[in-house]
C-alpha cells in the first residue's frame, strides 16, 4: 500500500474536497473540473506533526510548541504539494 495519499484543498475550502491514492488521479479531477487550490501529499498513518518530527524537517523548540493547539494546526513546507489555477498546474 502506498504510504502517502494526495489530498486536495480548494483555495476556498475548510475541509478538503478529494483524498486519491496518487497524484495521477487527483491531478486529472482537478483539470477535469477546472479547480484551484493546492494538492498535498500526505503520510498515512501518521500525524503531520509526527512525521514532520521523524523526518528532521521540525524539531519543537517553545514549550506551546508540543501543545495540543498547536499540533492540530500545524502544517509543514517540505510536504510535497502542488498548486493548480482553474485546472491548470502553476
Amino acid at each position: 500500500m502506498n504510504p502517502y495519499l494526495f489530498v486536495f484543498m480548494g483555495e476556498r475550502g475548510f475541509v478538503p474536497a478529494g483524498i486519491f491514492t496518487s497524484f495521477e488521479v487527483g491531478k486529472n479531477w482537478i483539470v477535469e473540473e477546472r479547480l484551484s487550490g493546492t494538492l498535498h501529499k500526505l503520510p498515512l498513518d501518521i500525524g503531520l506533526y509526527d512525521w514532520a518530527i521523524a523526518k528532521g524537517y521540525f524539531t519543537p523548540e517553545k514549550p506551546h510548541q508540543s501543545t495540543p493547539r498547536f499540533i492540530e494546526k500545524f502544517s509543514c513546507a517540505s510536504v510535497e504539494h502542488w498548486h493548480f489555477e482553474e485546472g491548470v498546474l502553476q
